[in-house]
This record gives C-alpha cells, sequence and structure tokens, in this order.
C-alpha cells in the first residue's frame, strides 16, 4: 500500500475483507503517522459496521507489537487483564490477582491503562497504592524479577497509537483498538487470563492469541462483566496449545458462595485501592471470593493448578499467609 490507506478503503466499501498481511500493513500506515485522521475513521467504521474477522485483528495486532516497546520477562510470566467496557464500576479484580499470583511466586506482567470506560483503572487504583506507575522502560525489567510482578503502562509502551487516538473520541464508539490491548502485551507472555466486553469477542481472540504463538489463555465474560464473577454464569474460552474449546462455570465449581455484582462496586481510586489493601489483610467478602475465583483461573492458566478448587486454596494460602501483601509492598519499593 506504500504509505496509501485510499486502495484498502475502497476494498472496505465494498464489505471486502483484509487478509492478515493485508491488514498489518493499513495498521502499520496507521501507526507509522501515515494516514490522515478521516483515513482512519473511515477504515475503523467499515470495520466496525461490517464486523471485525480473526485476519484482521491478527494483523492488527502484529503491527502493533512489531512498534511497541518491549520488556523483558521471564518464559513463565503471565498476564491478567481486560479489555474494559463493561462500565460495571466494580473494585480492581485483576490488580488483586496480580499480587496473589505475584505472592506464589508466579510472574506477572500487568498490561493495564487508567480509567477509560471505568471509574477506576489499574493504573490509577496502583497510583494511589503508592506504586510509581511510570518507571522509565530500563527499570521493568527488573521490578519483575524483584517482586514478581510489574505494571507495564500502555501509554508508554504502545506509543505508535497517539495517531489514531484523535479519530478515535471523535469516533466516540467502540473500535478493534478496543480488543487489541490485551493482545499486545509488551512483555510477550505467552500465558493470559483475559476478560471481554462482550462474549463475542472470546473466540476471535482466542483464535487470534493462537495465530500470534499464545500457549495457554483463558477468554473469559462473566454476566456482564470482562472478568469471572460469582454473581452467575461465566462464560470460558480456553486455548490450550492450538486447541480452543469453551465451557461456562460458576462460583459453586471454585467451592465458592454466589454474591451480587453490586456487591463489589467500587469507586473512585482512594476507595478501590483502600478495599484493595484491605483484602489483602485478610478481609473476608464476595471482593475476595470473587479475586480467589479469577486467580485461581489465572493459576490454572500458569500451570501452578489443576483445577478451580486447587486454584482457590493456592489463592487462599497467598493472601492469608501475607505472601500477595508482601507482593505489593515489594513493588512498592521496587519502583520508589
Amino acid at each position: 500500500m506504500a504509505g496509501n490507506l485510499k486502495p484498502v478503503l475502497a476494498r472496505l466499501a465494498v464489505g471486502e475483507t483484509l487478509s492478515a498481511a493485508d491488514a498489518e500493513d493499513a495498521f502499520g500506515i496507521i501507526m507509522s503517522g501515515e494516514a490522515t485522521p478521516a483515513q482512519i475513521a473511515a477504515l475503523l467504521m467499515a470495520m466496525r459496521v461490517r464486523g471485525e474477522t480473526v485476519a484482521e485483528l491478527t494483523g492488527a495486532v502484529r503491527a502493533m507489537r512489531a512498534r511497541m516497546l518491549v520488556v523483558e520477562a521471564p518464559g513463565n510470566a503471565v498476564d491478567v487483564c481486560g479489555t474494559g467496557g463493561d462500565a460495571a464500576g466494580t473494585l480492581n479484580v485483576s490488580t488483586a490477582v496480580t499480587f496473589v499470583l505475584a505472592g506464589l511466586g508466579v510472574p506477572v506482567a500487568k498490561h493495564g491503562n487508567r480509567a477509560l470506560s471505568s471509574r477506576t483503572g489499574g493504573a490509577d487504583v496502583l497510583a494511589a497504592l503508592g506504586v510509581n506507575i511510570e518507571l522509565p522502560a530500563e527499570r521493568l525489567a527488573g521490578v519483575l524479577r524483584a517482586a514478581s510482578c510489574v505494571f507495564l503502562f500502555a501509554p508508554r509502551h504502545h506509543a505508535a497509537l497517539r495517531h489514531a487516538a484523535g479519530p478515535r473520541v471523535e469516533l466516540g464508539t467502540r473500535t478493534i483498538f478496543n480488543l487489541l490491548g490485551p493482545l499486545a502485551n509488551p512483555a510477550q507472555v505467552k500465558r493470559q487470563l483475559t476478560g471481554v466486553f462482550d462474549p463475542k469477542w472470546a473466540r476471535p481472540m482466542a483464535e487470534t492469541l493462537a495465530a500470534l504463538g499464545t500457549e495457554k489463555c483463558w477468554i473469559v465474560h462473566g454476566e456482564g462483566l470482562d472478568e469471572l464473577t460469582v454473581a452467575g454464569d461465566n462464560q470460558v474460552i480456553e486455548l490450550d496449545r492450538g486447541t480452543i474449546r469453551s465451557f461456562t462455570i460458576s462460583a459453586a465449581d471454585a467451592g465458592l458462595p454466589a454474591a451480587p455484582i453490586a456487591a463489589i462496586r467500587g469507586g473512585e481510586a482512594a476507595v478501590n485501592a483502600a478495599a484493595l489493601g484491605a483484602l489483602l489483610r485478610g478481609a473476608a467478602g464476595p471482593y475476595r471470593d470473587t479475586v480467589l475465583f479469577n486467580a485461581a483461573a489465572a493459576l490454572i492458566v500458569a500451570g501452578r493448578a489443576e483445577d478451580l478448587r486447587a486454584g482457590v486454596a493456592l489463592a487462599s494460602s497467598a493472601i492469608d499467609g501475607g505472601a500477595a501483601l508482601a507482593a505489593l509492598e515489594t513493588l512498592r519499593r521496587e519502583t520508589a
């Protein structure tokens, strides 16, 4: 396409889909700053209206990965994150899960951002907990080694996305970029637990990760949330070394009590940070149960637990023994 999006826009205008290679070229043009705002908006909306394909997701992610600031991480590192976009305003679950896993020695390269569609994003709550989320890139690998966890602040690793920022804001609706973040972890993890705001995207995201070489992942959606919930049934798409299967789980499968989503409704960063701190100090209730549920799933993905009940037992030991809190304290110290 030689820096020109017009040919691909002509194809999209008549309903064509793009191959992974063509999508990689197109998004490469966007991320290199060679496309106009009107062209970017036209491409994003043409894909959105028709429906993005796995090939287009794969190509877009490849373009994004090719331009991201990479962080060295162990081969067994995992990510726990969500797409956002569920507008539920819950307490920060994946951030709490990060410390539970780190307390068990599972390295977590958590990719995240400030609140975009929620009240408090992972970056917001970590900053409120005293973690420096804007460390120089050269320090991040060392922090991960020392604390078994690190926060990878998305804007610092994906600077090329700034070229699409204006059109995305002006469009004011979901585009393919909402799906790309969890697929482009700067530590290039091969295992991840990822929540999606809409269950229809679970399988396409798993298929995209399979095409990109991911070993194992669970893509989950629970009762409108981009994470597992104890409030009802949860849909799971599992990728395990090329094999994809789907199933449904609930809190009962993990030996946990049910509770309504309203029981973990959060607030501003200070409120969520206080709740997370209390959780790591042993506070019981639906928030703890939700974190245990998600941590159990992440431990299965990481290869540390055979099933949900075993995962819950391990996660409980990390909290009750103080290891999860110690992981937070180490991260705070290492990022000072």
